[in-house]
């Protein structure tokens, strides 16, 4: 039990972690003038949304790691750190950098990582632990169909 508790508190830093980075690198990207005035897409939810749902997130995709970690260590592992790295630089690439395409072919990379976790997950044991990295996945899909509006209308 010690185990999975220590696992669960490096996963969830590293994932919190991960965000604030991110939200350092998006600076006042959200609230800049070129993002306030961009064509944004009919369904871009508010902003509370987001803080909400990456919290989520966090939390659920830290409990399906923990499990999977534990289970079957390196193949799990070796998916994450690509996901974790493309997780945070989607921020600077989108909002600094204003790359707004090449944000969208992060985002698709980082979808096909998730994926891969959690498709090992469901192979290995059903969708006992699988189910925690569909609320990631549902959001990539959320935030890449944002970012391909952007990238189209503007």
């Amino acid at each position: 039990m010690k185990k999975y508790f220590l696992t669960l508190i490096v996963f969830l830093t590293l994932n919190f972690g991960g965000l604030v980075i991110g939200q350092v690198w998006t600076g006042s990207g959200v609230t800049s003038e070129w993002y306030t005035t961009i064509n944004q897409a009919p369904w871009t939810p508010p902003g509370f949304v987001f803080g909400l749902a990456w919290t989520t997130i966090a939390i659920t995709f830290s409990l399906l790691m923990t499990y999977s970690y534990l289970k079957n260590s390196t193949k799990s592992l070796k998916l994450f750190i690509p996901a974790l790295i493309l997780n945070i630089l989607w921020n600077p690439i989108f909002f600094g950098l204003r790359w707004v395409w090449t944000g969208l072919f992060v985002l698709v990379l980082l979808s096909y990582f998730i994926y891969s976790i959690i498709d090992l997950n469901r192979k290995m044991h059903g969708w006992k632990y699988a189910w925690l990295g569909l609320p990631y996945f549902i959001w990539l899909m959320v935030a890449a169909s944002l970012d391909m509006y952007i990238s189209i209308m503007n």
